[in-house]
């Protein structure tokens, strides 16, 4: 399953709130299966260009310009407004309808509306369920990993790509919500079965914690959901003492810039994180003082690394705190800020740009590991924890 993940401190938009800034990356399909594993991020631009904040002002304008003018006319604000970031040349812009914006928010928490179940696209088309959260509606209901997705509500699926599937098993911002129902066509092996399920308020899995054969503690974190960076704290602590750490941040597509601060603060005495501008104004993020800073850490990433993700990487890297393994991550440090339009969906654009503590730009360009792994990264970096004294 995918989802996406922010940065920085969720941006509220109720009525008379103050849009904040985020990082944040794409909505990714995965979330609406019921499973809410990723998110992104969206970074940004130094302040050493001085056209950056007036025409990221006239992009705005002329986003919400354009959807003023549909509602006047009776059309579509949020469609005129796409329009709009698509001639904008904007990458990273996008525009959310109401309902998916909620999601987003509702995301960064940790939550989401749906049955339980990630699914990829096997060669074939075959729609394919490769995990089953517990205590789910789709776990409930006996669906397991392996299980061949046939149709939803009705709909065959071989052969759509999986953002279609996500969107069947989502259905409309009103379908998604908790206690409606999707209908879903199965099979496994011989067997051919219809189950209805009813959507369901669920909390993401974003840290999960092993201890492996040798000892090492393996903190995955798929996503920076809020409480993400205190798990790794906590994590970090319960370790048994002096033994090696490697943090897994592969696939993780980014989230709140905050929790990926605190997760920097659980292997850093204080010191810089990363800087980042809003609009021309120069501004820095630092972890808090008190890291483990001796404890061996190796942290692996791959080309779904990406947003906050990769902020936390460049700064154990640039601090010399951790040695990168894996393959270069995907080069997402953009910024955006949201812009709500009259029919209540969302505009986000871009507004700048991350660095690293070294001053490395990310965006376009990602994070080069120590040490490039493509196969048995896991074993591999268990070979470089022994190395450095695990």
């Amino acid at each position: 399953m995918s989802g996406r993940d922010l940065f920085c401190q969720p941006r509220r938009i109720g009525r008379g709130a103050v849009l904040t800034l985020v990082f944040a990356s794409v909505l990714v399909a995965g979330a609406a299966t019921g499973s809410f594993p990723d998110s992104g991020v969206r970074a940004r631009k130094p302040a050493s260009d001085p056209t950056l904040s007036a025409a990221a002002a006239s992009r705005h304008e002329e986003v919400a310009k354009a959807a003023e003018e549909a509602m006047a006319d009776g059309k579509s604000p949020m469609e005129a407004a796409q329009r709009a970031v698509s001639r904008s040349g904007d990458r990273w812009g996008a525009v959310y309808s109401q309902g998916e914006y909620e999601e987003f928010e509702d995301a960064l928490d940790g939550q989401y509306t749906g049955v339980g179940l990630w699914a990829r696209r096997e060669r074939d088309g075959r729609i394919e369920v490769t995990k089953v959260r517990s205590d789910s509606p789709a776990d409930a209901a006996g669906i397991h990993r392996g299980d061949r997705l046939r149709s939803v509500d009705g709909e065959k699926v071989d052969g759509r790509p999986v953002t279609d599937v996500v969107s069947l098993l989502r259905g409309d911002a009103t379908a998604a919500a908790a206690g409606t129902t999707v209908r879903l066509g199965l099979e496994r092996g011989t067997r051919a079965w219809s189950q209805t399920l009813r959507r369901a308020r669920l909390s993401t899995e974003d840290v999960t914690v092993r201890s492996s054969a040798e000892g090492i503690t393996v903190v995955r974190i798929s996503a920076f959901t809020k409480g993400s960076g205190d798990r790794v704290r906590d994590a970090v602590r319960q370790a048994p003492a002096g033994a090696g750490v490697i943090l897994d941040l592969r696939g993780n597509s980014g989230g709140l810039v905050t929790e990926a601060v605190t997760a920097a603060s659980a292997f850093l005495d204080g010191g810089l994180v990363a800087t980042y501008d809003v609009e021309g104004e120069q501004r820095a993020l630092h972890a808090d003082a008190g890291g483990d800073t001796t404890r061996p850490l190796v942290a692996l990433v791959d080309g779904g690394t990406m947003s906050a993700a990769e902020l936390l990487t460049g700064a154990l890297q640039d601090r010399g705190r951790a040695v990168v393994v894996g393959s270069r991550t995907f080069g997402k440090g953009s910024v955006q800020m949201p812009t709500r339009l009259p029919d209540g969906s969302v505009a986000e654009l871009t507004v700048g740009h991350y660095r690293t503590p070294a001053g490395r730009s990310v965006d376009g360009h990602g994070i080069t590991p120590d040490l490039d792994v493509e196969q048995n990264v896991l074993e591999r970096a268990g070979t470089v924890l022994s190395g450095l004294g695990q």
